[in-house]
């Protein structure tokens, strides 16, 4: 399995970033997908997530509002449509499949991780 995440960059305060992940190896319309961030001297955290059945989608506070989560199961692909972004954003972003239901927070507990894309905001 491998999620091939892509999109990252350097963006000033208040710009658009959109993040894509590829997965390869896995039955993708069978996942849920989230992506998560680490900021440097921070713990990993949930951002967003997406459903498998019924596309139902979550978000942290922090970003509810301004980053939207999508897929297209025929690209085997998520998005993170990231707006309005502010220095608090920057870290790296993973991408993430989980079996079984959807969740939110720490209860993604992902069954596979992909690699990171970094995500700078100057203020």
């Amino acid at each position: 399995v491998q999620l091939q995440a892509s999109g990252g960059g350097l963006v000033q305060t208040g710009g658009s970033l959109r993040l894509s992940c590829a997965a390869t190896g896995l039955t993708f319309s069978a996942y849920n997908m989230g992506w998560f961030r680490q900021a440097p001297g921070k713990e990993r955290e949930f951002v967003s997530s997406i459903g498998w059945i019924n596309l139902s989608t979550h978000y942290s506070d922090s970003v509810e509002g301004r980053f939207t989560i999508s897929r297209d199961n025929a690209r085997n692909s998520v998005y993170l449509q990231m707006n309005s972004l502010i220095p608090g954003d920057t870290a790296i972003y993973y991408c993430a499949a989980k079996r079984g239901a959807n969740a939110r927070g720490a209860d993604f507990a992902p069954d596979y991780w992909g690699q990171g894309t970094q995500v700078t905001v100057s203020s």
